[in-house]
């Protein structure tokens, strides 16, 4: 399944936990020896919410959050039978969130996910900065220097706004940004052109998988770093290589909000030896 071009391997494991769960994810994200993702999710049984999301990314790291693979999460839920909420609060590593499902002839066409309260707090998104919060600072990266805006929405985001967005080269510079020494357990970074107040083009560099086609969570990032710096307002469409957010962050609640689209590629069985996997994904 992907959410806007971000692909997954989603395999249902509500009755069954494979084992080696990194190794798994490296093997089978692996686009010329595997299935081909950005990574592996296990959709697993939980007793404090409907579900848990279990997340790997490419490289076998663990995943704390995504914002477009709980997308996909709620719809293969649903479609598949395994509830039949509208909506659902799904667990993760970085907290609770909760789902709202739009159906189209009676298949989920769009899931809302309340994305929480964004973090600003360096110590906690992490990031090695002294003042209270990390906004517009300019730090030397691959020879340059980037003004960066450091946000966490259950993961670590690195923003910096540039024109030459397409011309970047993020193979290049993207590792710069996910190792810096400013950053103890790597970072996520996008790069955002501010097209206008309500409309964002945003490319990213994810860390364990590279550069992605969508970031939900960087997408709302990308809004809460554009608000802070006063370069858009509080609800904007964040266009993607892979496709396009809707991203609004209430000011009332202090949550953001992120809505797009998940859609189903193709399923079938994966033989792992000793034991066969059903998993879905996108090749």
């Amino acid at each position: 399944m992907h959410g806007i071009g971000n692909d997954y391997i989603y395999i249902d494991a509500t009755q069954q936990v494979p084992d080696d769960l990194p190794n798994l994810a490296k093997r089978l994200s692996d686009r010329h020896f595997g299935i081909g993702s950005d990574g592996l999710v296990l959709i697993r049984s939980t007793r404090d919410a409907d579900f848990f999301m279990d997340m790997y990314n490419q490289d076998g790291s663990p995943g704390l959050m995504c914002g477009n693979a709980i997308r996909c999460v709620a719809k293969y839920v649903f479609e598949r039978g395994l509830t039949s909420k509208k909506n659902l609060v799904i667990d993760t590593l970085s907290g609770s969130k909760t789902v709202e499902l739009q159906l189209t002839d009676h298949c989920v066409s769009l899931v809302s996910v309340n994305m929480g309260v964004p973090i600003l707090d360096p110590a906690r998104i992490p990031v090695r900065w002294q003042d209270r919060r990390m906004i517009d600072e300019p730090i030397a990266l691959a020879g340059k220097l980037y003004p960066l805006t450091c946000v966490s929405m259950g993961n670590p985001h690195a923003v910096t706004f540039v024109n030459d967005i397409d011309q970047l080269d993020l193979p290049r510079i993207g590792p710069a940004f996910e190792h810096h020494s400013l950053f103890p357990e790597r970072v996520n970074t996008e790069f955002v052109h501010v097209i206008d107040r309500q409309t964002l083009r945003m490319r990213v560099w994810e860390r364990g998988a590279g550069e992605t086609l969508a970031c939900g969570t960087g997408a709302c990032a990308a809004l809460v770093a554009a608000v802070l710096t006063d370069r858009a307002d509080r609800r904007a469409t964040v266009r993607l290589s892979g496709g396009d957010l809707r991203i609004e962050w209430d000011k009332k609640t202090d949550e953001v909000c992120m809505t797009g689209p998940a859609a189903f590629v193709f399923d079938g069985w994966i033989d792992m030896g000793q034991e066969t996997l059903h998993a879905a994904s996108e090749q």
